[in-house]
């Protein structure tokens, strides 16, 4: 049996997670998060309850969450060696986070939107300790390692530099930024500067604009 343990901030989605896992007879859905907060609480009651070196066998992880992202989760397990084998899912396209997720320590990434079949042959896999990557994600992994001279500058930016460049050419406030994030306006705003000096860019138009041109966000 596969114990499972599902990190999104969104319950709706949480529960189609679950529902699409519980189907499957070798899976088992052992704990929910919201948060980092509630997943670091869950894995370690999960982990004293078990008597066992990690909570669950397959981490679903999501990228977006408040306070500390999916990313930032991802290097605080790796940082301490946790066994726990994590699957990234996210509403955003493989060709924004795909590749930060696997340097960060991720087994796979799975897009929502995708077939939910996949997401339990992606948990499967994973749990063998074996990464799972869909053929696009594989492809911009060899692209990444036989062209590195043509990087797009974003790919340079911070993880939470890159998400803070998503947000504002999507429309968001600074102030709205700060409230999702869980951050002081004031330290969004070192961000925007920070991407905009980075990507050689003026305001928030022109990094909108450099967004929708890179693919970083819907036209």
């Amino acid at each position: 049996m596969i114990d499972v343990i599902l990190c999104d901030d969104h319950a709706l989605i949480r529960r189609g997670i679950r529902d699409t896992l519980s189907d499957a007879s070798d899976i088992r859905v052992v704990g929910e998060a919201g948060d980092y907060g509630e997943l670091r609480s869950l894995m370690r009651e999960l982990g004293q309850a078990g008597h066992r070196a990690a909570p669950c066998d397959v981490l679903v992880l999501d990228i977006n969450l408040p306070g500390r992202s999916g990313l930032d989760a991802l290097h605080a397990l790796k940082d301490e060696g946790s066994t726990v084998k994590v699957l990234v899912v996210s509403m955003y396209p493989e060709d924004q986070y795909a590749i930060r997720a696997l340097r960060a320590g991720a087994f796979g990434y799975v897009n929502k939107g995708g077939d939910p079949q996949l997401l339990v042959q992606a948990v499967r896999t994973v749990a063998q300790g074996r990464k799972y990557v869909t053929p696009e994600i594989a492809q911009m992994l060899v692209e990444s390692l036989t062209a590195p001279a043509t990087e797009n500058p974003h790919t340079k930016l911070s993880d939470r530099e890159l998400q803070t460049l998503v947000m504002i050419a999507s429309g968001k406030r600074l102030a709205d930024i700060a409230l999702e994030l869980t951050l002081s306006p004031k330290t969004v705003s070192v961000y925007r500067s920070r991407v905009l000096e980075k990507l050689n860019l003026a305001n928030n138009a022109e990094l909108t604009v450099y967004a929708i041109r890179n693919g970083l966000v819907g036209q």
